[in-house]
């Protein structure tokens, strides 16, 4: 069930229910680890929300902080489509860098695995530009939830970038 903004419960879309096992509000256990070739290593924290209003579409939003600091840092924000009858899944996303990516992927069983279809980007984004994007996101047998963001750009080929566990907090 989701609340839309009067306040009358919905009932989730059936063609969602497979997805269902992410709709709430997860928060990271322990810091979530970031790495790249071309940055120093950091910590972070990060806040998941994912929620429905009875369309065929998840909202969610993404916000990560500084674990140390609690700077806000990386910010996503879009829509999750599943095409009906299949196990075929679209996230689509804006990130506060200037980025907006299609990524289209497969649910098997609870894990999503996901990777770039398309890529837009603002024209004085940051160099050097993020070509390729790829996320696994698995419900685990403990309830936490793990994912792992691989990504590679102008110089940089497919390199883990983040990994991180959140526990469900609502």
């Amino acid at each position: 069930m989701a609340s839309p903004t009067n306040g009358t419960a919905v009932e989730l879309n059936p063609v969602l229910l497979p997805l269902s096992w992410l709709l709430g509000t997860w928060g990271s256990d322990e810091p979530g680890e970031g790495t790249y070739p071309s940055i120093k290593p950091f910590r972070y924290t990060e806040k998941l929300h994912f929620s429905h209003v009875g369309q065929p579409v998840i909202n969610f939003m993404f916000n990560a902080f500084h674990a140390e600091s609690n700077k806000p840092l990386h910010r996503e924000c879009g829509f999750i489509r599943v095409q009906q009858g299949t196990n075929r899944v679209a996230f689509v996303i804006a990130q506060n860098s200037g980025l907006v990516e299609i990524e289209e992927g497969e649910l098997t069983g609870n894990q999503l695995k996901l990777q770039t279809q398309s890529l837009g980007r603002i024209s004085f984004a940051k160099e050097p530009h993020v070509q390729q994007i790829c996320r696994v996101l698995q419900l685990r047998p403990d309830g936490k939830l793990e994912q792992t963001v691989s990504m590679a750009t102008d110089n940089q080929s497919l390199t883990q970038h983040l990994h991180i566990t959140y526990s469900r907090s609502c």
